[in-house]
């Protein structure tokens, strides 16, 4: 008996979609802001650590890009790259402040 596999609908591929292009930028965002935030207040010449977090930002994308599209759970990847990305983003900005005032 050949096992048959159940075709995904139309609205599940394009939450995956929306999840590996939306939620994937929304991540590498966060990742930036963090990144870039952490680096400065290391000491890293500000434009050395802009570059540096967008540069692994977007090795992230992709890699976040094609988990995206290959787990299980898409509701594991939104939970994921959205609380990650509010997260990292979150904590981006409370270094930011501190490094303000």
């Amino acid at each position: 008996m050949a096992a048959t596999l159940a075709s995904p609908s139309r609205l599940q591929i394009a939450s995956r979609v929306l999840a590996a292009v939306v939620g994937g930028y929304a991540f590498c965002w966060g990742l930036t802001a963090f990144g870039l935030a952490g680096l400065y207040a290391a000491g890293m010449a500000f434009h050395d650590a802009e570059h540096l977090s967008a540069m692994l930002a977007v090795l992230a994308y992709l890699g976040v890009f094609l988990w995206a599209v290959a787990a299980r759970s898409q509701v594991r990847v939104w939970a994921v790259l959205l609380a990650g990305g509010a997260a990292m983003a979150g904590a981006g900005s409370l270094i930011q402040f501190a490094l303000v005032a």
